[in-house]
C-alpha cells in the first residue's frame, strides 16, 4: 500500500507530508486496509472540513484545521490527523465489505445516518487506543438524535460495537427519530 500526501511540500502551515503519510499507514495496517490512499490537504483555509473525495482510488481530502494542533494554529497535530483520517478509513472499510450493505452516497446521508455512522466508527478507532473526544461525539449525538435515554443507549451501542451492518446503523436512526418531538 502507498499512501500520497498533496502537497508533499507546505507553505503556509508546519505540516510534514511524511509524518501525515506515517500515521495513516499505521492506521491503514490496524483498520485491515489494503489499499493505495491519497491525502490531499487544502492548506489555504484554516477550517477543518474532512471528506473522502473518492472511493476508487481511495482520497480522503481535508482542509488544514482537520489536522491542525488546537493550542499550535497552523502545526499539525498527530492525534487529529488520526481521529480524522482513522474515522473515514473506517467508512472505506465499510463501504468496501459487501457484508455491510449499501450506505447512501456520502452527500445523500442525513444529519442522523451520518452522526451514527461516525459514533460507530470512532468507537472502533477508540477500542485501538487513539485518543478521541468521546463526550464531544456524545453532545454532537444528542444534536441529531436527541437528549433522551433512548439516545445515549443508542449511541453507547453504536460506540461500543463491532460488525454492524448499514441497516443497523440506519435502524438506530429510525429508533432515535420515533423519540423526538418535532419543535415548534
Amino acid at each position: 500500500m502507498t499512501v500520497t500526501v498533496s502537497p508533499a511540500e507546505f507553505q503556509f502551515v508546519y505540516f510534514d507530508a511524511g509524518r501525515i503519510a506515517a500515521v495513516t499507514e499505521k492506521l491503514l495496517g490496524e483498520i485491515g486496509l489494503d489499499r493505495d490512499i491519497t491525502i490531499e490537504v487544502d492548506e489555504s483555509t484554516p477550517l477543518g472540513r474532512a471528506r473522502m473525495s473518492s472511493l476508487d482510488p481511495v482520497v480522503i481530502s481535508a482542509e488544514s484545521g482537520a489536522f491542525e494542533d488546537a493550542k499550535r494554529p497552523r502545526h499539525q497535530s498527530d492525534r487529529a490527523i488520526a481521529d480524522v483520517v482513522g474515522k473515514w478509513l473506517y467508512r472505506v472499510r465499510d463501504r468496501l465489505d459487501p457484508a455491510f450493505g449499501t450506505p447512501p452516497d456520502d452527500d445523500d446521508l442525513t444529519l442522523s445516518q451520518s452522526t451514527a455512522w461516525d459514533t460507530y466508527c470512532v468507537g472502533r478507532l477508540a477500542r485501538l487506543g487513539y485518543p478521541v473526544q468521546r463526550q464531544r461525539r456524545l453532545y454532537h449525538f444528542r444534536n441529531r438524535h436527541g437528549f433522551s435515554d433512548i439516545a445515549d443507549a443508542a449511541f453507547d451501542r453504536l460506540w461500543h460495537a463491532d460488525g454492524l451492518t448499514w441497516a443497523d446503523i440506519d435502524a438506530v436512526c429510525d429508533e432515535t427519530s420515533a423519540t423526538r418531538t418535532p419543535v415548534g
